[in-house]
């Protein structure tokens, strides 16, 4: 195990307010949160979920990287501590959630964040890759994350209760992790396909032990695997979608790992993520032009003018009358980037207009650079990630495209729902527990699915969507059944809370069976 922290500063802010008998106090570990780092879908978690445990009365403690940018803050604590034969000095710096309220009489609490600022491992120009492609040192950066994390909350005079790491950046953290004996280990899956593997020669440099390096440990194919590490050592695994987690233990969604999966089944419970009610909302939204909401859609229409205005677009009535089909997201190939690049030349002869914003492999940058340049009437792109653009494509588009060869949870066809514009989307993932297929006979249903992973598929599905737009009764219908849906974090964020406790009661119950 790595060596114990040593503490050279006290805090410098005040002594947080005694917690509730029955509130947990849960540490949490995320390689990126929001809003000061982001590159997925794991940022928006790892800030809501805390945000939404507060507000149920738990006392929760965020530790994520200070990346290059973010702003300076208090010192909390130094730490030293040797990873890689090397010795690293970093501080805790103290950082506030946007949104996040003070502490109030009904037992809210806002979650506590320190990034972990340390130059020589995080201060790059990108969080996990370059130009050049991931950095060599990734299983140090991400293995310092996790044994600094441990080592601070192992020296606290009042333990926390769990220790709820995510993704593979946080994989080692249940592994350390056995050394606060008391708190319950949780690990969270958001992509299975990211597994945090290197060469085997790191185990003994990261603090881990040989004897842990098996097929019911973290070896993975005589490699070490930090996915695996989170999976083997931790008390529950969750993932972000009761859907994700049944794929997850198939072959065509296991990512090789499905085995290890389902000899952990038991373990295993699929949480669908929330959305964050204050940074998703159409009624208080700062980059929309005007609040609108399920009772009153009157304010969309400005965010459609506003969003093509975005773009570059000349506004007529013609291209306001016409839907916009939006998206933003990677372009990858897990993303369904593939099936639209298979019919790309027929995209702009359809009656929509296209919207992207995204980044990702330079061939379908390309690709919708390309479509852009031919087609500046039809299609606008933005490389790249702009946070009002984002806002905007959710808040203006009238159909939202995604879709995903794989999608374990998916976040923006819940944003989309929120704010009233229709997803077309893949049946898979949490894409399935979160979409239900629109029926014109009863009204029932808030978007449109296609299962066949397959170019006509996508475009018979968008079809159906194109043709059920000039229908405004049934479109209305149609955003308004999304709309009125509850994905906010505070139903995630009770069973979270419902797991931690039948994690402490089994220990609990444990404990009494040795004293008998």
């Amino acid at each position: 195990m790595p060596r114990k922290l040593v503490k050279t500063l006290k805090a410098i802010v005040k002594p947080r307010a005694r917690r509730p008998a029955k509130a947990l106090k849960i540490l949490m570990i995320a390689s990126e949160a929001q809003p000061f780092s982001k590159t997925g879908g794991l940022a928006d978690v790892a800030t809501a979920l805390p945000k939404a445990l507060g507000k149920l009365g738990h006392d929760v403690t965020l530790i994520t990287p200070r990346y290059r940018g973010v702003a300076d803050g208090p010192i909390v604590d130094r730490l030293s501590l040797e990873v890689a034969a090397h010795r690293f000095s970093a501080n805790l710096i103290e950082a506030e959630l946007d949104g996040a309220r003070p502490a109030e009489a009904d037992g809210r609490r806002p979650p506590r964040v320190l990034l972990l600022d340390c130059p020589e491992l995080y201060d790059r120009a990108g969080i996990y890759y370059d130009a050049h492609g991931d950095y060599a040192d990734n299983a140090v950066r991400y293995a310092f994350l996790s044994a600094a994390a441990i080592d601070w909350a192992a020296d606290k005079d009042d333990p926390f209760d769990i220790v709820h790491a995510h993704d593979w950046q946080g994989g080692l953290a249940s592994v350390y992790a056995r050394r606060i004996p008391a708190a319950k280990r949780v690990f969270t899956i958001h992509n299975l396909a990211y597994q945090g593997i290197f060469d085997k020669s790191w185990v003994p440099r990261l603090g881990l032990s040989w004897q842990d390096f098996s097929i019911g440990g973290f070896e993975f194919f005589d490699r070490l695997s930090f996915m695996k590490a989170g999976i083997n050592f931790s008390d529950a695994i969750t993932t972000v979608s009761p859907t994700y987690a049944e794929e997850m233990q198939r072959p065509e969604y296991g990512s090789s790992l499905d085995g290890v999966i389902r000899s952990r089944r038991d373990a295993l419970v699929g949480i669908l993520n929330g959305i964050d009610p204050d940074e998703w909302n159409p009624l208080a939204d700062k980059h929309l032009p005007a609040p609108f909401d399920a009772d009153s859609l009157d304010g969309k229409a400005a965010s459609k003018r506003a969003l093509l205005e975005a773009f570059g677009f000349t506004i007529t009535g013609e291209l306001l009358a016409r839907p916009v089909i939006g998206m933003v997201s990677r372009m990858v190939d897990q993303k369904g980037l593939d099936l639209i690049a298979a019919v790309a030349r027929d995209l702009p002869a359809l009656d929509a207009t296209f919207v992207i914003v995204g980044t990702g492999e330079p061939r379908y940058q390309d690709m919708w650079t390309t479509l852009s340049r031919w087609r500046p009437d039809r299609v606008r792109v933005f490389i790249g990630f702009d946070e009002r653009r984002a806002h905007l494509v959710e808040g203006g588009a009238d159909i939202f495209l995604m879709p995903s060869r794989f999608e374990p949870c998916g976040l923006n066809q819940m944003y989309s729902l929120r704010y009233g514009t229709v997803p077309v989307v893949r049946a898979v993932g949490g894409l399935v527990d979160t979409v239900r297929p629109f029926n014109p006979k009863n009204g029932q249903g808030n978007g449109f699915l296609f299962a066949e992973y397959h170019p006509a598929a996508m475009m018979q599905a968008l079809g159906a969507a194109l043709a059920t737009y000039p229908n405004k009764k049934a479109w209305t219908r149609l955003q308004k059944n999304g709309m009125r849906a509850d994905f906010s974090w505070g139903r995630s964020a009770g069973e979270y809370v419902k797991m931690y406790k039948a994690l402490k009661a089994r220990n609990r119950s444990r404990a009494v069976a040795s004293k008998m």
